[in-house]
């Protein structure tokens, strides 16, 4: 029962129908990865155990085949189309066994059971990503989220390899060269939750035991054995403190067993909640030296995940329009914990530094929505992964907690698990929970920040030595509660003032007590701030002096949210960044300083003279740098960029001094070497020998990616870059985004392939899996003034819906792009 691929994109409307007449009981599942070491597929037997009340209904699977589907054990010929198979004539009301066997791809793109080979051993490694309807890859199943069900899990693999699942393993036999093991049953779990890995994985093991002596976990961290050497002891420490801040603040005792976390390559992603067995990004493996914010950055992306123990896998969103009751409280909750359980105080820094820019763009793009969006299909489910559900949706819980108290915020949250456990629920359900614990009024609160889309622009302004806030949204108002505060000339800390903004055009604060206004400080609230002529010429000058960090990050975001809309010359915040941004204490603000400058040369200046001042700018900073400090690496960072992209020849010389070592006390590790060889490879300063001797003595898989972005980043080979990375299959999705890197590698005519683009776009979209085809669209899309109309006409088109929206935010960046660097304030 063979056929050709199609794509089963899952309607909610079919969903809800599912919903209707199904429930789901158990899974068997059966996974014979014996032969992973050299097979490109593999066999899996799925037993639903179900009851149903429609004798019709379809069961989601994207394998290659299907031998046989048993009903009762009965052979039944189920229709398959290479997504679906079409049951019929089931018994209804009464348990039925659906028993179907088929053949799964392995992946190279992290989604379903992802292969690789690690080039440092030869070893294989698999590892699965599920979200948000990728278990059909590996398994057939009812795959939405509302339909939980126990699994009982099988696995055959090569002998001498770990296995790992959602819950311990029961039983292990050898036999055949082979291992099978058995695992314990699972509480009822949404099919996008089950996890699996396989391969000659290593770990490190730690027993937490909580505070009360209630619960008793076993914690467990993995990786492949070549990059054993960097599983550091913090990871286990980390976890056991959100273990602890988790039991004490949920008040529902950890509902997995066991506790692994697995860092894997080539992943899609940061990390993803499968309870009992999380998913890491192997970049949170510091084989270079990681700087204080990659530390911090990890810490809350354990935090993170570990929140979704139970926002999201405990208690699960009925449908991917709620999507964002796990992730934005999961957002809120990484950074809440580790200020709370952690050594890392600065988590609210980083987000109201670098987070919220992420959200504050994607708000203003034309595909912004509510953070309660509507989701009519499992693909538009997957591009709602964003800045929005993410960022925004935890900036609006921060002032929510800011608003009804974070003790009655916790309070609402425990009775919501405790109502809803191992269920679906809704956000009207949180909401509930919730308006037990507060006076307010949440129905008209939800209303105003989840039901609304685009951020307000909140601009202070003073008259006859008043101070008014002046409020534009792009929808509707909504109400703040914010702290206001004024500083001397010398930014010396005056007053500060609690303000709620009730929804109107403007508010009276009262007297104006300092020159210097800053707007939301402390981060309460969710709005773009501007500042008055005044306090901006004072920021200009010393910024850096402002001593609290979480003030300076509201300022460095609001600058940058200014510059991006072209109310501040791009020129003004690149030259700010450069006199205060190396003085910043705080190690985040600094490299998020530097990044969004770096864009603002890059895309609105885009001058030859910018180019090069900057550079300049920055190898100056780096020799001023203390030897081997945060700051240091931070820079060095910065400048072998500009240094690649600078038009003098200095350029290279200067990166040949920091690969000779000519930087006191920075470390030579393989990110910096290899950022040092792809920038020389742009200003064509470097030889194919020379990389090849480079991958030689970094013969890793992420030397292997790095090695192919290097050899691809001449000028000259724009177009080797451009046909290599559309071949359907051919690289994983780590050297896909290497080669679209080498493709944006300074130096080289990207422009002319502005028309083969608009030729190629039907493949790149139509032969590639969604997570690929995103990438691809958005890595080679021209920056001309011509493509906006170019893609116009697609637009005017019959195009799938995640493609229109991939393409709608493409072209309004160029646009914003195009109108900053053309603006008078230039």
């Amino acid at each position: 029962m063979t056929t050709a691929r199609t794509t089963g994109n899952l309607s909610q409307t079919e969903a809800a129908a599912r919903t209707a007449a199904l429930d789901i009981h158990s899974y068997n599942l059966h996974l014979d990865l014996s032969q992973a070491a050299q097979a490109s597929e593999f066999n899996v037997r799925s037993t639903i155990r179900l009851v149903t009340s429609d004798p019709e209904f379809f069961v989601d699977y994207l394998g290659n085949s299907v031998e046989e589907v048993l009903v009762n054990g009965k052979a039944v010929d189920g229709g398959f189309d290479g997504a679906r198979i079409y049951l019929t004539g089931v018994p209804v009301g009464e348990e039925v066994t659906v028993e179907i066997a088929g053949t799964s791809a392995y992946s190279r793109t992290g989604q379903g059971l992802h292969r690789m080979e690690d080039t440092a051993d030869g070893n294989v490694y698999l590892y699965s990503h599920l979200e948000p309807s990728d278990a059909r890859r590996i398994f057939p199943c009812i795959d939405q989220p509302d339909l939980k069900a126990v699994f009982h899990t099988t696995m055959v693999a090569p002998a001498g390899w770990a296995m790992l699942s959602n819950q311990p393993e029961m039983t292990r036999a050898e036999h055949d060269g082979a291992v099978t093991v058995d695992f314990a049953p699972t509480p009822k779990l949404s099919t996008y939750l089950t996890s699996f890995a396989a391969g000659p994985y290593v770990s490190k093991h730690k027993t937490w035991t909580s505070q009360d002596g209630a619960v008793t976990s076993e914690l467990g961290a993995w990786a492949r054995a070549s990059m054993a050497e960097y599983l550091d002891d913090e990871i286990l420490e980390l976890t056991a403190q959100g273990m602890d801040f988790f039991h004490e603040n949920y008040g529902y005792p950890y509902p997995w067993g066991k506790y692994d976390s697995i860092f894997v390559p080539e992943y899609n992603l940061g990390a993803m909640e499968n309870p009992g067995l999380v998913t890491f990004t192997e970049r949170y493996l510091f084989r270079s030296h990681a700087t204080r914010p990659q530390r911090t950055g990890r810490a809350n992306t354990i935090l993170h995940e570990m929140s979704h123990m139970w926002f999201g896998d405990l208690v699960t969103p009925r449908w991917w329009d709620d999507l964002w009751l796990k992730e934005s409280f999961a957002e809120f909750m990484g950074a809440d914990a580790s200020i709370h359980a952690t050594e890392y105080q600065e988590a609210w820094t980083a987000f109201a530094g670098t987070r919220k820019n992420w959200a504050y763009t994607q708000d203003q793009l034309p595909t912004t929505h509510p953070i309660k969006a509507e989701i009519p299909d499992v693909d538009a489910a997957r591009q709602n992964f964003d800045g929005i559900t993410y960022a925004k949706g935890a900036a609006v819980l921060k002032q929510l907690v800011h608003y009804i108290g974070r003790e009655n915020f916790y309070a609402g949250a425990r009775d919501y698990f405790q109502k809803h456990a191992f269920s679906a629920a809704t956000f009207e359900d949180l909401l509930e929970a919730l308006k037990k614990h507060t006076d307010r009024d949440l129905d008209a609160w939800a209303d105003a920040w989840l039901r609304t889309s685009g951020p307000d622009t909140l601009t202070p302004v003073i008259e006859d030595g008043t101070l008014y806030i002046d409020a534009e949204a792009a929808d509707t108002l909504r109400p703040h509660r914010l702290t206001v505060s004024f500083y001397s000339a010398g930014l010396e800390l005056v007053e500060s003032r609690d303000v709620d903004l009730t929804g109107e055009p403007r508010t009276e604060v009262g007297t104006a007590a300092g020159p210097l206004v800053v707007l939301n400080d402390g981060d309460h609230t969710y709005a773009k701030v501007r500042f008055d002529e005044q306090s901006l010429g004072i920021l200009r000058k010393q910024l850096s002096k402002i001593e609290d960090e979480l003030t300076r990050a509201v300022v460095w975001t609001a600058l940058w949210q200014a510059t991006r809309d072209g109310e501040w010359p791009a020129r003004e915040y690149v030259g700010t960044v450069l006199d205060h941004a190396a003085a910043e204490t705080d190690p985040g603000l600094m490299t998020t300083a530097f990044a969004n400058a770096q864009y603002a040369v890059a895309h609105y200046l885009d001058t030859d003279a910018d180019r090069a001042h900057f550079a300049d700018a920055l190898w100056d900073l780096l020799q001023a740098a203390e030897p081997g400090s945060d700051a240091q690496l931070i820079l060095a960072r910065a400048a072998i960029t500009a240094l690649g992209a600078t038009p003098d020849a200095s350029g290279a010389e200067r990166l040949r001094t920091v690969l000779n070592g000519g930087i006191g006390k920075l470390r030579l590790d393989p990110d910096v070497r290899w950022a040092v060889f792809a920038a020389l490879a742009a200003r064509d300063a470097t030889t194919d020998a020379e990389l090849d001797a480079e991958l030689e003595r970094d013969n890793t898989l992420t030397g292997v990616a790095a090695h192919l972005g290097a050899r691809h980043a001449f000028p000259e080979r724009k177009r080797a870059a451009f046909d290599l990375v559309r071949e359907p299959g051919k690289h994983s999705n780590a050297q896909v985004d290497a080669l679209i890197d080498a493709f944006h590698a300074p130096h080289g005519d990207r422009d002319a392939f502005a028309g083969e683009f608009f030729e190629v776009l039907d493949a790149l979209w139509a032969e590639h899996p969604i997570e690929i085809g995103n990438r691809l669209v958005r890595g080679l899309y021209p920056e001309t003034p011509e493509t906006l109309e170019r893609t116009d006409k697609v637009l005017a088109g019959d195009i799938p819906g995640a493609l229109r929206r991939v393409l709608l935010e493409c072209q309004d960046g160029l646009a914003r792009t195009l109108r900053v660097k053309n603006s008078h304030a230039q």
